[in-house]
């Protein structure tokens, strides 16, 4: 069985130009979805991104998906420049502009080939009601020699407003995910198809999640949940000095069954100020700036037929 090493990674704000200034709603920093207010971002520097770089090396990934990119083209250039033999090493990508009015997209880089990409951009509750996907749910085919692997690809819902406020918009997405999954495998043994959900799913699994009916799904098997409950913590909010788990990979059934090894999260590229990590970090990561990201790499080694 060949083994795919599968990765997710929300590498935040990555801009060509510019990032979003802490404690700033960035739904509130642009006027039309396209023109931003510059008093409330800074120029992005090429530190962080070569240590955002040097964190997607690191998962030594097959395929990854990413959250928060601002183009196609930001990522082609990012991949050449900050990524070892990037566009060697991941010379397939895919990434559509979603619905975010901060340009913020979800992405895929593979060294496998792409061969299929559809966008749920838009999907709608009702014919009246608003877009479901904050972003989009990606759906990715990628062809592991000669074996189908489908990537679902999120970015719900934040919990800026509130994590009570935002619940009912991250459950209808969660919702809609399920049901765009059991269309294409069948709503009756779901999981034995070759398939994985993964991404910032932007909540915790304790009382009050919005992700109980995705991550406790019996088609799936939150992978991470097979470390011990000190390590899964994949995002640091230096505010509240919070560590937490907002990032997920759901293996379907039949994956998880062939695929008994244990998922990494990649921290090196955290702030010092994230104390809970006492291994090295990458050169040049400051108390709370540059960085790689909020958010931490998780990769998983698949097992495909």
């Amino acid at each position: 069985m060949p083994n795919v090493r599968v990765a997710t990674f929300n590498c935040e704000n990555l801009f060509a130009r510019y990032r979003f200034r802490d404690n700033v709603d960035p739904d509130d920093a642009v006027s039309d979805g396209w023109l931003a207010d510059d008093t409330r971002f800074d120029i992005n520097d090429r530190d962080a991104k070569r240590i955002t770089g040097n964190a997607i090396e690191a998962t030594n990934a097959d395929v990854i998906a990413l959250q928060e990119v601002e183009g196609l083209g930001t990522l082609k250039r990012f991949r050449s420049k900050h990524i070892d033999r990037g566009t060697r090493v991941y010379p397939y990508v895919a990434l559509i502009d979603g619905n975010d009015p901060r340009l913020i997209d979800v992405a895929v880089m593979s060294r496998y080939p792409i061969t299929r990409i559809r966008t749920h951009q838009h999907v709608k509750r009702t014919p009246r009601s608003s877009y479901t996907f904050s972003r989009d749910c990606l759906e990715v085919d990628v062809d592991v020699r000669g074996t189908e692997l489908t990537l679902y690809v999120q970015h719900y819902k934040s919990m800026m407003g509130g994590r009570a406020n935002t619940r009912d918009r991250r459950m209808l997405q969660v919702r809609a995910t399920r049901s765009i999954i059991e269309r294409r495998f069948g709503r009756s043994n779901t999981g034995n198809g070759y398939w994985i959900v993964l991404g910032d799913f932007n909540d915790y699994m304790t009382d009050g999640s919005s992700l109980g009916s995705l991550v406790n799904w019996n088609q799936v098997e939150e992978v991470v949940a097979r470390l011990p409950e000190s390590e899964r913590w994949t995002h640091y909010w230096n505010r509240g000095n919070t560590y937490s788990q907002l990032d997920y990979i759901l293996l379907s059934q039949s994956l998880a069954a062939r695929s008994p090894s244990d998922p990494e999260i990649v921290r090196n590229g955290m702030p010092r100020r994230a104390g809970r990590y006492t291994g090295p970090r990458f050169r040049g990561v400051g108390l709370n700036a540059p960085k790689a990201s909020d958010h931490c790499p998780i990769v998983m080694t698949v097992n495909v037929p």
